[in-house]
């Protein structure tokens, strides 16, 4: 199947997809939201961090109909792989079909959340689609903490119902979403001179993947592998001070790769035989989570610097400690994480260390919980420690018009609607938050791979899934 450049949406996706608009980065394509809204003559708002809304009036015997809220993020995950010479910053996407799957060469898609902005962009442009009061959210730095939907006031939000365009599966609705936080790791340091022999460790071969849907598979996570490994070759006896550490890209995304340089003035064949045991140890554990990990090991160029002893056995201390990964499942709901962490970005140079691990929890109580865990640890440990970036969850409603709208529409096509709660955070739970009383539904095609360079979207599934949410905003009289 083709990528249709003749159907709106695609054309607004190829668009926005020229753009570079990683988390942070948004200004050129909220600037571009808002020229399509001068364009068209829509009454729109831009806000301080690039947030968009644009407003457009119901259509004829739609007047007295509660208006109908759409909200997707403009932002993406910016992920490449290794040999992919993609900047971006400056570089449009590279969109390529095969089998009937929209992917970008070498990098994220981006249809996490393209789909759902230019979904929104052909709708309000459409002007033969029966509507009523339509008001279309653009955030901005969801990816990193939905920053952007939780500077929306109360007042700016013009309505009680209200459809996320980020969460796919076609005829699969979320009904709750987690809450959760930042825990902000922090340490500075001085270094010391080094007169020892350098060696540099790659931790390689992980899959990876989106912090909230998967980790609860057990991916393997480089950051916390790669200060295992080193913990435990101070547990065989091996001494060695940390030089530098870098791991992961985004808070996020489950970490792929991790990369450290520690100096040892000890045997040179024990430690490589070491780590080879430790790795081969390590991949029979995720042999079928994570089968492809491994490391690499090789002397490298000495530094002249180095970590102090202390520093270096409390910073490896802490990250072989640390709370991390899977942590609690529901009783209630068959298969739902309630509880999770992911230690997604460390860095360690410059005498600065810096960590970021996502914190996901259904319950207040466990985001306090392993928030405090942290904190403690990093007392004892003299590593600084601190929560950043909280926001709600989204809790199930029992009773939803919206939702009966959309299993309407698909019993119409014999299709059942399928609800699901997710370990994802959704900028649904920061509107819910706003209007307590909201009736939400999440909507969205089928694209696989979020976070990762192999992103893709199911082109058959684009075209369906437009067509379910037109119909849907028909039947919202």
């Amino acid at each position: 199947m083709d990528f249709d450049l003749s159907k709106r949406y695609c054309y607004y996706f190829n668009e926005i997809s020229k753009i570079p608009r990683g988390s942070g980065n948004e200004k050129a394509v909220s600037d571009y939201v808002v020229g399509f809204a001068e364009e068209h003559g829509l009454a729109y708002k831009q806000d301080h961090v690039w947030n968009v809304i644009i407003e457009k009036d119901a259509s004829e015997g739609y007047e007295n109909a509660e208006p109908l809220i759409m909200q997707a993020h403009l932002d993406m995950v910016n992920e490449k792989n290794k040999t992919s010479s993609h900047n971006f910053d400056t570089d449009p996407l590279d969109l390529y079909v095969e089998d009937g799957w929209l992917k970008a060469r070498g990098t994220t898609l981006g249809c996490d959340d393209g789909y759902g902005v230019s979904y929104m962009l052909a709708i309000l442009e459409d002007d033969t689609l029966p509507h009523p009061p339509l008001v279309c959210i653009f955030t901005t730095m969801e990816e990193i903490g939905l920053l952007g939907a939780r500077e929306i006031k109360a007042e700016d939000v013009h309505g009680k119902r209200l459809i996320n365009l980020d969460s796919g599966g076609e005829t699969i609705t979320n009904v709750s979403s987690a809450g959760g936080a930042t825990g902000l790791v922090t340490k500075t340091f001085e270094y010391e001179a080094n007169d020892l022999p350098c060696y540099s460790l790659a931790v390689r071969g992980l899959l990876g993947g989106h912090s909230g849907g998967l980790i609860h598979t057990e991916k393997g996570n480089s950051n916390i592998i790669g200060f295992r490994i080193l913990k435990e070759l101070r547990l065989a006896g091996i001494d060695l001070n940390l030089v530098s550490f870098t791991g992961g890209l985004k808070y996020n995304a489950i970490p792929r790769e991790a990369d450290a340089v520690f100096a040892s003035g000890a045997d040179p064949d024990c430690i490589l035989s070491t780590i080879k045991r430790i790795s081969d140890e390590i991949k029979a554990e995720l042999e079928f989570s994570d089968g492809g990990f491994y490391t690499e090991c090789t002397p490298c160029e000495a530094s002249d610097k180095r970590l102090p002893k202390d520093v270096s056995d409390n910073i490896i201390d802490f990250f072989f400690l640390v709370p991390d990964g899977f942590q609690h499942r529901s009783m209630a709901i068959e298969g739902l994480t309630v509880a999770s962490l992911n230690m997604g970005v460390v860095r360690l140079e410059n005498g600065q260390l810096s960590g970021q691990s996502l914190i996901r929890c259904a319950l207040g109580s466990h985001t306090d919980l392993l928030l405090n865990r942290m904190i403690t640890l990093g007392r004892l440990l003299n590593i600084n420690v601190e929560a950043a970036d909280r926001y709600p969850g989204w809790s199930y409603a029992e009773v939803s018009p919206l939702r009966d709208i959309y299993r309407d529409v698909l019993a119409g096509h014999g299709i059942e609607l399928e609800t699901r709660a997710t370990h994802g955070g959704l900028e649904a739970s920061v509107f819910k938050g706003l209007v307590p009383d909201m009736d939400i539904i999440t909507f969205g095609p089928v694209a696989k791979g979020a976070h990762t360079p192999d992103e893709t979207l199911n082109l058959e599934s684009f075209d369906r899934a437009y067509g379910y949410l037109c119909e849907i905003i028909k039947a919202c009289r």
